[in-house]
């Protein structure tokens, strides 16, 4: 068996993949208490930024807008200005008959998945697609549930059907995959920069003081 510098086919690329963001809205947020409600903005910003600028395939759907659940957040919307969100009664995503036209247009075999909440606007989505023969990811910390234990079971049985959790710096960073890639190269640093916490102040600062750059 000889070794090759080729990516591995479970790693994510812009072109290969459908980006589906979920109820991240005021009413779920209110009782989200796995993680802070200004981290989960922060992600929810992160991956929306990424798959923007990467042109990623992306589906924006909501719960309830206008009689309940409220808007879906302006970190999101804004990286996706003008583009349409698609609203349900149905807490699994997976049984709205205009999501699923949206699936099949784009015609995507992997999907990656990230919103409010784990237990069941992700559980119902990830599971269904699983069944139905579709590759799954997770954004776990662009997730929240009621409590931990209930983000934490609920990612649990998602990985043990057959998904494969993630993180929302990882998916910039998996979409960008080698610094020499110049063309995105200021967007993903500028993107890191502004929601990547700690590894963002640590770009900033090396840019700055030493005019660094990590395709040199």
């Amino acid at each position: 068996m000889n070794a090759t510098p080729t990516p591995g086919g479970q790693l994510v690329s812009p072109a290969d993949h459908t980006l589906i963001m979920i109820d991240f809205q005021s009413q779920m947020s209110f009782a989200t208490k796995s993680i802070d409600t200004t981290l989960l903005r922060n992600n929810a910003a992160l991956v929306a930024n990424a798959a923007a600028g990467f042109n990623v395939s992306a589906i924006l759907t909501t719960v309830a807008e206008k009689s309940f659940s409220g808007p879906m957040y302006d970190e999101i919307t804004d990286a996706f200005p003008g583009k349409a969100l698609l609203d349900r009664t149905s807490m699994n995503t997976w049984e709205d008959a205009a999501v699923i036209d949206e699936v099949n247009r784009i015609g995507k075999k992997r999907l990656v998945l990230c919103g409010l909440w784990t237990s069941v606007c992700l559980v119902g989505p990830a599971l269904s697609a699983l069944d139905q023969g579709f590759e799954v990811y997770v954004i776990a910390d662009a997730c929240g549930d009621i409590s931990g234990e209930a983000h934490d079971r609920a990612m649990d049985r998602m990985v043990q059907a057959g998904a494969r959790p993630m993180t929302s710096l990882q998916y910039l960073l998996e979409l960008q995959r080698d610094w020499a890639r110049v063309e995105t190269y200021d967007m993903t640093t500028g993107i890191a920069r502004k929601f990547g916490g700690a590894y963002g102040l640590g770009i900033t600062y090396a840019k700055r003081m030493f005019a660094a750059s990590e395709g040199h």
